[in-house]
């Protein structure tokens, strides 16, 4: 018995210790029951407690105890054990008729558990105070701002760093399912957040009371923003049950993902079937989709100057917009729907040319958008009072060829380049390589590049080559630009927006569904972009307008709303309902020229 319970032992902690280290070895997915630390604890007590059974099994051998109690008796002095009460001495004395060998194994054995289990306990404690800490700070620190963050990642630092810049007195930043590890990158970013003087909870966001907060009138802010999106929709689903009635509580999810605004509309219905109405439903939630921000605030910010501003006018006085773009990825697939419908405007043209590695890039994107990469529009610039573009994407083309060179060197005049492979170092290498071609051409072409690494962005700015000649690239889309306050949560773009949408629905509509969001904030960078293209009559009341201003404005509306709803899948069809529409099978009745409109729609295109 001694030497089985001594070898059944030594297993249970080899494997219990193994475990734990796989565990910790493969990133486990923090804020589940099991931990590395549970699985070393649990070794390490079922060891003890398989090697206190020879022991009792001898010391109480004259006694009428039987295997049932003297198992227990072994589990209370497990415990003991713990918390460094446990008698060394009893051990020596029991062990009876041992080899010498076996002795001094016990012994040793026995000493390396009577400070191990000491240790795990102080750990413990000491992790719960600090969880008990970090609380009592959430709770009492008098901070009339909270913003909590789901992760300790670069994203969120990021924008806490930028919050902080502005009223940091007021805001208390929290950090959750925080786990100070090995690794550089985490401990450097649980350094940043200590400096910023945040919070940090091991646990999980949803396992975390934050309703209640002893500063009154205190506004929650929660970002579900971690790495994994389906992770963030489904904290984002939790919490707005958990905060639905809670005034002052806004939550932001961070997700590209279709699936987001289908969960997100029915968690808010299921918060309605439960008897809430939307009056009683306080919390707000905006879905953050960076892609979709990082296009809008570049054509709502610059797309004048660089898009409209870079235009070169024909013999006949048309200026044309030949755009490039190179990746079809996220970024480049929403940039290439946007210009189709941003480069509306009388006077202008516009031609679009898409490059991918991708084989099947032009039939996915034709199967994105159907109608409006149709031959009956794509390329028709005859067709009088509808949207006029040509969009042409090439499959199979590698940037690092010479048939990617051959085919840039053969296009229009590019006046504007967007390039979005997915890498900082890609899409560099082929900004430098397209000014380098562009040059030869004798051209000067507006070129944005994206480039994810803030730091790298600030060390390009004005970057030169050997002769002091300047590269002239636009690096967009930084973390510290595209995680600012002034993206995610102050949004001038977005602030247009809604101010728009509220002129004819309500304001939970607007972040709630992705297609009321997306559509305010296409109308208000267009109408921007009329503004500064200084159409006649736009800076006038409806009214106010001339009947030539009034019916150019209006073909000019309907031709972007056109392109926006193509570039969005619809397609002109049949109707199930009483409205014209069936946003289902996405096909709308007014998707035709301005003229074939009846009077009451053409009306709707004074704005």
């Amino acid at each position: 018995m001694w030497s089985n319970c001594f070898r059944a032992s030594l297993l249970l902690l080899a494997v219990f210790s193994l475990a734990a280290i796989i565990m910790k070895l493969v990133k486990y997915k923090t804020g589940r029951i099991v931990t590395p630390f549970k699985l070393l604890f649990a070794g390490v007590a079922l060891s003890a407690v398989v090697l206190f059974i020879p022991i009792y099994r001898v010391s109480m051998e004259t006694t009428d105890c039987g295997a049932f109690e003297r198992f227990f008796i072994c589990i209370h002095n497990m415990i003991r054990l713990f918390l460094v009460d446990g008698e060394f001495a009893f051990i020596e004395t029991n062990l009876v008729d041992v080899p010498e060998e076996l002795y001094r194994a016990y012994t040793s054995y026995f000493a390396v558990l009577f400070v191990l289990a000491p240790l795990l306990t102080f750990g413990f404690v000491l992790s719960f105070f600090k969880n008990a800490s970090a609380y009592c700070k959430y709770l009492f620190v008098p901070k009339r701002g909270v913003y909590v963050f789901s992760e300790l990642n670069d994203k969120s630092l990021a924008l806490a760093n930028s919050l902080a810049k502005t009223n940091k007195h007021k805001r208390l930043f929290v950090f959750t399912d925080v786990f100070e590890q090995d690794e550089e990158h985490s401990f450097e970013l649980v350094e940043k957040a200590k400096e910023i003087k945040a919070i940090c909870f091991k646990k999980d966001i949803i396992t975390i009371n934050f309703r209640f907060r002893f500063v009154f009138g205190t506004v929650l802010n929660f970002f579900t923003i971690g790495a994994d999106e389906s992770e963030n929709i489904n904290q984002a689903i939790k919490l707005i049950e958990k905060l639905k009635f809670r005034k002052n509580t806004n939550l932001y999810v961070c997700s590209t993902q279709v699936e987001a605004e289908l969960l997100l509309a029915k968690a808010f219905n299921s918060c309605k079937e439960d008897g809430s109405d939307d009056d009683s439903i306080k919390i707000k939630v905006r879905r953050v989709n960076e892609v979709q921000a990082l296009v809008a605030r570049t054509l709502y910010n610059e797309g004048h100057e660089k898009i409209y501003g870079s235009a070169q006018e024909d013999g006949s006085g048309v200026k044309k917009i030949n755009a490039v773009i190179i990746g079809m990825g996220q970024h480049g697939t929403e940039m290439t729907k946007a210009l189709s419908w941003f480069c509306q405007m009388d006077g202008y043209q516009v031609e679009i040319n898409a490059f991918d590695l991708d084989e099947n890039a032009d039939i996915k994107f034709k199967s994105l958008c159907p109608e409006l990469m149709s031959d009956e529009y794509n390329g028709r610039f005859d067709v009088p009072d509808d949207a006029k573009y040509k969009i042409s994407v090439h499959p199979k083309i590698d940037v690092n060829t010479s048939t990617f060179d051959n085919a840039i060197m053969a296009l229009p005049r590019t006046t504007y380049a967007f390039v979005a492979l997915g890498n900082d170092e890609k899409n560099i290498a082929t900004a430098v390589k397209l000014r380098t071609m562009f040059e030869r051409l004798g051209y000067d072409p507006v070129i944005q590049a994206i480039v994810y690494n803030s730091d790298k962005k600030k060390a390009l700015a004005d970057a030169t080559n050997f002769k002091g000649q300047k590269f002239r690239i636009d690096f967009i889309g930084d973390m510290e630009s595209s995680y600012s306050e002034e993206v995610i949560l102050d949004s001038d773009v977005e602030e247009a927006a809604l101010k728009r949408h509220l002129k004819w629905g309500k304001e939970s509509e607007f972040w709630q569904y992705d297609y009321n969001y997306k559509s305010s904030v296409a109308s208000a960078i267009h109408r921007r972009v009329k503004e500064l293209c200084k159409v006649p009559g736009i800076e006038k009341e409806p009214a106010a307008r001339t009947d030539e201003e009034r019916r150019a404005i209006r073909v000019i509306e309907h031709s972007r709303w056109n392109a926006y709803m193509r570039s969005e899948g619809y397609v002109y069809g049949g109707t199930t309902d009483k409205s014209g529409r069936n946003d289902l099978a996405k096909t709308h009745n007014c998707l035709v020229a301005f003229k074939k409109l009846p009077q009451k729609e053409q009306e709707k295109d004074d704005d």
